[in-house]
């Protein structure tokens, strides 16, 4: 069962849940039983709403996993034993033929499920990235039970969000986003597939607002309709049958619900799911700085008259701010008009702002205001981009969508050697089907010589800018060389 931990908030916690609604009286449906309170009127049944939301909320089947590992010491595949020196089966897994060295073990396929809901006829569907992430096949499933399958158009970790296209011409019943943000105490209604039950619909209110469950800068909603695993992905209602948010995370201390559960907002999940639609990937602008919040020790150490703002506790090598003028013990606190109350709310305005824009940016030094111009980077897709970065080397962001259409990982430059090495290769890539493999070094890509993955990342995007379908790699396996057509991956 797909769903989220967060080990910060217990130790066992888990996570899921629901934001943005209107008030919890307006807008009843007028045939809708109901009952006069205080405060307006409220619903004598649910029934009405779910009636014409339900037929939106899918279940979501992930089958994940079966491809091969990467290869580990001495050439092994990952999992062997880390044999010491002075052992007898030293030099007998040493003096394997590599091509059972190189050889990649096969991953069992591992089974998951989680829900979503379709956000247009067409056929989008949102989910949590969590249920889909490694996923080999997808598969959606209605409240009558009718399976299909869905491509993966794409996912954004920060936000946990992810969307789905159903491979079908029919037009789906779908649901829409609520608009305004709703207030503590309004109704909420999540729908799911808990435990593999689809079709599932449990009650409750938003218990709160801008929460912080430590899984990056954005905040999420918080609700107390029964939510457990399985619930991932899928949504929560207002009384108007509009999604106000993403049931992503509960918190458990047993696993199961216990009324505290999280989703991203409606208006946090638009910003994502247009650009996701649109280009598959999500664009955040990026400072390039590690940073902490300014608290009332730091504000007096420093000056300032609250605790407000960022303070810069490393600068990136090679990030946007290297070289900027940036120092590390700059307070950052505004950022061109918007002022900045503490590290999660700099990131947040931070990844607003578009790659390639230039903003400036306050800060307190030195018993004074400066102000520096920053041209802003774009935020790095992985945790291995931010090490390279980190450690002083280019991150080359648009390596790994080019590298991946060829169904393969590369290793860096080979010291000493020529060409680039394979490290693995996808089970189902036309790589692998062609008969390359772990341990092969590929010299040239269209007839270009390479010296590191960045080469051949630029090979393969020549060749999609000449419309072409293939690439050509030349490849040296043991002491044998060969030319080999390579299929692109679509992307």
């Amino acid at each position: 069962m797909a769903y989220a931990t967060v080990a910060a908030l217990a130790s066992a916690g888990v996570l899921a849940g629901g934001f943005a609604m209107k008030p919890a009286f307006a807008q009843l449906a007028p045939n809708a039983p109901s009952v006069e309170t205080p405060f307006g009127r409220a619903p004598l049944s649910f029934a009405d709403i779910i009636e014409k939301v339900k037929p939106s909320v899918v279940s979501i089947s992930v089958v994940a996993g079966g491809k091969g590992e990467k290869a580990g010491k001495n050439g092994l595949p990952e999992g062997f034993p880390d044999i010491p020196e002075d052992s007898p089966f030293y030099e007998f897994f040493k003096n394997l033929p590599k091509e059972f060295r190189n050889m990649p073990q096969q991953q069992r396929p591992t089974q998951a499920q989680g829900s979503g809901f379709v956000i247009s006829a067409d056929g989008y569907v949102v989910t949590n990235n969590h249920v889909v992430e490694g996923a080999t096949k997808i598969q959606v499933s209605f409240d009558d039970q009718e399976k299909m399958e869905a491509d993966l158009v794409g996912t954004d970790p920060r936000t946990d969000v992810a969307l789905l296209k159903i491979k079908s011409s029919k037009n789906f019943p779908f649901v829409k986003f609520a608009d305004k943000p709703g207030r503590v105490g309004d109704w909420a209604l999540a729908v799911g597939n808990p435990f593999g039950l689809g079709g599932t619909v449990t009650a409750g209110i938003v218990s709160a607002l801008g929460r912080d469950i430590g899984s990056g800068p954005y905040d999420f909603i918080q609700i107390d309709a029964a939510v457990n695993k399985g619930n991932s992905g899928g949504p929560t209602f207002n009384l108007n049958g509009e999604v106000i948010g993403v049931n992503t995370a509960i918190f458990s201390p047993s696993g199961g619900n216990v009324g505290i559960a999280f989703a991203v907002p409606a208006r946090t999940a638009l910003d994502v799911i247009d650009q996701l639609k649109k280009s598959g990937t999500v664009s955040r602008g990026w400072l390039g700085v590690k940073i902490q919040n300014v608290d009332e020790d730091t504000a007096s150490a420093i000056g300032l008259t609250e605790p407000k703002g960022a303070l810069v506790s490393e600068v990136t090598p090679n990030g946007p701010a290297a070289g900027s003028g940036l120092k590390v013990q700059d307070a950052i606190i505004q950022v061109n008009n918007d002022k900045i109350s503490d590290s999660r709310d700099l990131a947040r305005k931070i990844a607003d702002y578009a790659p390639d824009t230039t903003v400036d940016v306050k800060v307190w030094r030195g018993n004074k205001e400066e102000t520096v111009k920053i041209r802003l980077g774009k935020f790095p897709g992985s945790a291995d981009e931010i090490a390279k970065l980190e450690q002083g080397k280019p991150a080359d962001d648009h390596h790994g969508t080019e590298l991946e259409q060829l169904g393969m990982t590369l290793g860096a430059s080979r010291t000493g050697g020529e060409g680039v090495a394979v490290t693995e290769v996808d089970p189902e890539s036309d790589a692998a089907e062609k008969g390359i493999k772990a341990g092969d070094i590929i010299l040239e890509v269209g007839g270009n010589s390479v010296a590191g993955p960045g080469d051949v990342a630029d090979g393969v995007k020549k060749a999609k800018e000449l419309g072409r379908k293939a690439v050509m790699l030349y490849i040296k396996s043991a002491d044998q060389r060969r030319i080999v057509p390579i299929q692109l991956k679509k992307g």
